[in-house]
């Protein structure tokens, strides 16, 4: 394989760097010591500045004021923001962006996309379904009244509603098809209520009550979701692979200063295989993370669908990034709690990742339905 990105896409990460340079993981009440939500919004300063850099349009076509590129480039920006705990829907509003761009009808990507890629409307996905374990195109129902369409049912956990201008909703009709909905966030039939994440968030548990959405605004493509979810879930795969490279950074910066019996713990054997086996773990979520990002970018084929690699990318970031924070805290001791530091805030921040991929166990059972419909050789 190989991975030598391309020029722009190089340059995709030296701008995010510049934009991320002055975030502070703490810039915002812990969540350790904040009963309810850390903070009413996302940060609209960084949302700027990321507009302003040309990061929000990255995905988007020449026509829509966009740089043209692919998943490739969205997850290596995606994997600087999570090393700072971006607190901004960059990874939730350009994955529905381009989701419109490829699939939506010519008026909504007209309305729609040239103000996204400005930053102006904001955009969210509702990926989690009713619970969080049950399909989310299953969660809500979809069916034609002229037209409209009229949506009803609940998503749950649904990452930035309370701030974003429309949520993307799966939703299944009964002709057992999915169809994308565009919802804004305030609206008839449209009941928010709030939830709090891990890492201290709002999530909304959006309520859809015969909710009418206007055809232009409802996309029924084959294959849309799926290829929508798929870019999600690698999305959320570059966030982890940035966060545990960041939480292994500073363990390796803490363990070569903190000093026992006269040496730094860093030497010591059984500190260096921890850390070692660590930084194995995020190798493999780098190479089945870009596995998976190429095969979304490009379209290719291969033994199993796209979706295989992207199970096998889910695989290794919802266990990787648990080991890596958990080895992080072991490593700092009782430092690694202190609220005073921002490796608590990782730790929060890695389990929220770990929630949102779900088990490893249930991509392995996926992979294996693959495999068996797919049979190699």
């Amino acid at each position: 394989m190989d991975f030598t990105f391309t020029e722009e896409q190089q340059a995709a990460v030296e701008a995010a760097k510049a934009v991320f340079a002055g975030v502070a993981p703490d810039g915002v009440p812990s969540p350790a010591l904040t009963a309810g939500a850390v903070a009413e919004d996302f940060d609209r300063a960084l949302w700027a500045k990321l507009a302003d850099a040309d990061l929000l349009s990255l995905l988007l076509d020449a026509d829509c004021g966009g740089a043209g590129l692919d998943a490739v480039a969205l997850c290596l920006v995606l994997r600087e923001s999570a090393r700072v705990l971006a607190r901004v829907p960059l990874l939730e509003s350009s994955a529905a962006a381009v989701a419109v761009q490829a699939y939506g009808g010519a008026e909504l990507k007209a309305d729609l996309l040239p103000r996204a890629g400005r930053g102006e409307v904001v955009l969210t996905v509702a990926a989690n379904g009713r619970t969080g374990h049950d399909p989310a195109e299953l969660a809500v129902t979809a069916r034609r009244d002229g037209e409209v369409w009229v949506l009803d049912g609940v998503q749950t956990a649904v990452s930035w509603a309370h701030n974003a201008d429309f949520t993307v909703v799966p939703a299944h009709t009964d002709a057992d098809r999915t169809v994308l909905a565009l919802v804004p966030r305030v609206h008839d039939g449209v009941v928010l209520a709030e939830q709090i994440s891990t890492t201290g968030e709002r999530l909304g548990e959006v309520r859809l009550e015969a909710a009418r959405i206007a055809g232009r605004d409802v996309i029924e493509e084959e294959g849309a979701w799926e290829w929508l979810s798929d870019l999600l879930a690698t999305g959320t795969c570059a966030l982890a692979l940035g966060l545990g490279e960041r939480a292994l950074g500073m363990t390796s910066e803490y363990t070569s200063k903190r000093e026992q019996f006269g040496f730094p713990v860093a030497t010591f054997q059984a500190v260096a295989v921890q850390a070692a086996d660590r930084y194995i773990d995020l190798r493999a979520m780098e190479a089945t993370l870009w596995q998976a990002a190429w095969r979304i970018s490009t379209g290719a084929g291969g033994a199993l669908p796209a979706s295989g690699d992207v199970a096998v990318a889910k695989i290794w970031a919802s266990e990787g990034v648990r080991r890596v924070v958990q080895t992080a805290q072991h490593l700092h001791g009782g430092f690694g709690a202190d609220t005073d530091y921002p490796l608590h805030r990782y730790h929060a921040w890695a389990k929220q990742l770990e929630l949102s991929l779900g088990p490893a166990a249930a991509h392995e059972e996926s992979l294996g339905d693959l495999l068996a419909a797919h049979p190699l050789g």
